[in-house]
């Protein structure tokens, strides 16, 4: 049987716009799941007709209803995959029209527990160095990689497992890609995934596709 995905994403901040990035991402995805695109975050409410959900969410204001939906998805068993952008969970829309984002001081308690870290700052991108570092399902058949992109600067929880690591001139052996459990379901969380060349890399490709088969394999 199929797995069924729902990626959810944006046109909020032009950056990370789903117009642009879905199309890679299903491609990305490829046989591992059959992939249905949304902007609606109402859909977080309701999740049962899908096996996993892929985060490319940037705008981190979610309803309580929503965040409400998504935690209890995942720990009634249900599969949670973020990409980059997913684990910003401060930025928010501008009051003011010529700024490009906002801050809020601190991420939802619940959203942060769920993804087991946040992102916190990244340099401009460049080409760097990934690699495996932890024998794991999602890191099956993943060799090291260069790949050019958006390096995240992130807070990640001691109680996740980290698989993949980056070297990079200002990011010494930062976190790619970790996963945790929340209940009865299964989170992975991949920091790439800014540009089309990280979209495209055939690292990023196997990574993101062994994260949906043990996801959804819980």
């Amino acid at each position: 049987m199929a797995t069924n995905a729902l990626l959810i994403g944006e046109r909020t901040f032009p950056f990370h716009a789903i117009d642009e990035k879905g199309d890679e991402l299903v491609d990305a995805v490829g046989d591992a799941a059959d992939v249905e695109i949304t902007t609606d975050r109402d859909a977080l409410e309701s999740l049962d007709d899908y096996d996993v959900l892929i985060d490319y969410m940037t705008d981190s204001e979610l309803t309580t209803e929503q965040i409400d939906g998504l935690v209890s998805f995942v720990r009634n068993g249900g599969a949670y995959v973020g990409v980059h952008c997913a684990a910003d969970l401060t930025s928010t829309v501008p009051s003011d029209p010529e700024d490009v984002v906002d801050t809020r001081p601190e991420p939802d308690p619940r959203h942060r527990s769920l993804l087991g870290g946040e992102f916190l700052d990244h340099p401009a991108q460049s080409e760097f160095h990934v690699e495996a570092v932890s024998d794991h399902p999602v890191t099956a058949g993943v060799d090291s990689f260069d790949v050019y992109d958006e390096p995240y600067q992130v807070d990640v929880d001691a109680t996740v497992d980290v698989l993949a690591r980056m070297e990079h001139s200002e990011l010494k052996n930062y976190p790619v890609a970790w996963v945790r459990t929340d209940g009865d379901g299964r989170v992975c969380y991949i920091s790439l995934g800014h540009t089309d060349e990280s979209l495209r890399s055939s690292g990023f490709r196997q990574l993101l596709r062994n994260a949906i088969t043990w996801a959804t394999d819980g």
